[in-house]
């Protein structure tokens, strides 16, 4: 056998790369937030099971999955510096393999969702257009620091949380829902930075304005820790004017013990940003289904 044949490139995908490609590990949370948008709509459930782990697997595996890949085919420029042992840079997933994958769980997806009736085909219109807004030349929300993490985190939360609960009532959300879904989509944006710290390097040279980026990753860190700080007391103060003292007494602890994570994480952001992440989102991902909860008996 020669040295050439070798070291050949591959023709086909490697099927673990291909898993990889569309990051398991990136699924919980929109699947946890229509979960949360399911329990909020105080919808009866009996009967809705099929549609609602449906729905489930739209959000995580089909659209998550999808906008994985779509982000890594569009970053496989930045992943070559920051991570080149990716399945795209690394050539385990050849050719424009990566891109054939991103746009076909792209119509899986609208399939999919077309299942859902009318509000979830439509949310699913919009997560799929948004995963592609956030990597895709020439609108590439990704390379603003603000628009980017924005838009990743009304994907990730407040749009399946609405999704979610417009399929188990059949119809639109009640307004206590919606707002509580934005605010917990709003502060993601935080929980979005704090993810772009792994990339600092990648998205220096390759010209993308990630907040770690343009304001440093000590005061990225700050703003992080804000933006996530903010709407959680925004979520408390609703709760209690709507006579939820208990749900809203939980997540102040939540909160409380994420402010005490946070001042972990101020004093490394660089290194311990990963930390935070398997933490405080934890955390933050608890008071969802708190205030989610709350809702339900409003309802």
């Amino acid at each position: 056998m020669s040295l050439s044949s070798d070291i050949a490139p591959r023709r086909l995908p490697e099927p673990a790369a291909m898993l990889r490609l569309i990051k398991p590990i990136t699924w919980f949370p929109p699947m946890w937030a229509f979960l949360c948008g399911v329990v909020s709509s105080g919808a009866v459930l009996s009967g809705q099971w099929p549609m609602i782990l449906l729905g489930i697997l739209l959000a995580g595996p089909i659209v998550c999955g999808m906008s994985q890949a779509a982000n890594d085919w569009c970053d496989r420029h930045v992943d070559a510096i920051n991570e080149p042992y990716r399945p795209i840079p690394s050539g385990r997933i050849p050719g424009r393999w990566g891109l054939w994958i991103a746009l076909a769980m792209s119509l899986l997806a609208l399939f999919v969702g077309w299942q859902l009736g009318p509000w979830g085909f439509a949310a699913t219109v919009v997560g799929v257009l948004a995963a592609w807004a956030y990597s895709a030349e020439p609108v590439r929300l990704k390379k603003s620091g603000w628009w980017g993490p924005g838009l990743v985190g009304l994907c990730y939360e407040g749009l399946p949380w609405f999704t979610g609960a417009a399929v188990a009532a059949a119809g639109m959300p009640s307004w206590p829902v919606i707002l509580i879904a934005a605010l917990y989509a709003l502060g993601a944006h935080g929980i979005m930075t704090l993810n772009d710290f792994k990339a600092l390097e990648g998205d220096t040279q390759t010209g993308v304005n990630s907040l770690p980026v343009t304001l440093g990753p000590r005061r990225a860190a700050l703003v992080a820790c804000w933006g996530m700080a903010l709407p959680q007391a925004g979520v408390i103060s609703l709760l209690l004017a709507w006579g939820k003292p208990l749900h809203a007494g939980a997540i102040a602890l939540l909160l409380l013990a994420q402010i005490a994570a946070m001042r972990v994480l101020l004093r490394d952001p660089e290194a311990r940003a990963p930390w935070y992440n398997g933490t405080g989102v934890t955390l933050y991902v608890s008071g969802m289904m708190i205030a989610a909860f709350a809702l339900r008996s409003l309802s």
